[in-house]
């Protein structure tokens, strides 16, 4: 399980986020004036032990009304090859493991792969600043089908309505995960409609003017043929 270092990251996350939110097609802030502010997440485990994954869910109160955003990051001790660009949240100096690249992690195949790996059941959620701590209040929903053997992500789109990542099943079947950028209460219909959704995952996180909710976070359909 990922150890969580009490020490301190120059620049902090929130400062790395403020930079690089207004650049996404989904952030629904002050484009000018971004002000995240944490409001909870939850960790993965990297078996290998060599990529730190968070998905960090943030409020902003810059815009016209107060958003909730998901923001999965993974933190690397070297950049990620072929990464886009854009993938690059930024770099910062951490107190005990030195200098870490730090990238949206929707974008990151380690992420991706243990995203799936927790829908599939596979991988227990983390508290996201405790060590050696599960999160149960991070959970995996099946809709009776199963998932298919052998996922795997084939590329990213971001747009204005989230992000969408490909992926593809070894008997060669086209998937959809979607992961839920702007973040709201408990939702149902076609999100997790049976017919079409093979898994989705819920958690908690503090809201803007007080109090919690629960939602979706992530969802794994069947892509539109």
């Amino acid at each position: 399980m990922a150890v969580i270092h009490k020490t301190t990251m120059t620049p902090g996350k929130l400062e790395l986020l403020a930079s690089w939110l207004p650049g996404r097609p989904w952030y629904a802030g002050s484009a000018s004036a971004p002000a995240p502010e944490k409001a909870g997440g939850f960790r993965l485990d990297d078996p290998e032990g060599a990529v730190g994954i968070e998905f960090m869910v943030v409020n902003d109160a810059s815009g016209e009304r107060p958003v909730t955003h998901l923001v999965p990051l993974t933190y690397r001790d070297k950049p990620l090859e072929g990464a886009a660009e854009e993938a690059l949240v930024g770099t910062s100096e951490h107190g005990v493991l030195g200098k870490r690249w730090v990238y949206d992690g929707a974008h990151d195949p380690v992420l991706q792969e243990r995203l799936l790996a927790f829908l599939a059941g596979r991988a227990e959620p983390q508290a996201q600043s405790v060590s050696d701590t599960p999160d149960p209040s991070v959970v995996a929903h099946g809709t009776g089908g199963g998932l298919p053997a052998g996922l795997t992500a084939t590329g990213v789109t971001d747009g204005a309505d989230g992000t969408g990542i490909a992926v593809r099943s070894a008997d060669g079947g086209e998937l959809v995960l979607r992961l839920v950028r702007l973040l709201e209460g408990e939702q149902t219909g076609p999100e997790t409609d049976p017919a079409t959704t093979r898994a989705y995952g819920t958690a908690d996180w503090n809201l803007p003017a007080g109090g919690r909710a629960r939602g979706l976070f992530a969802v794994l359909r069947d892509a539109a043929r």
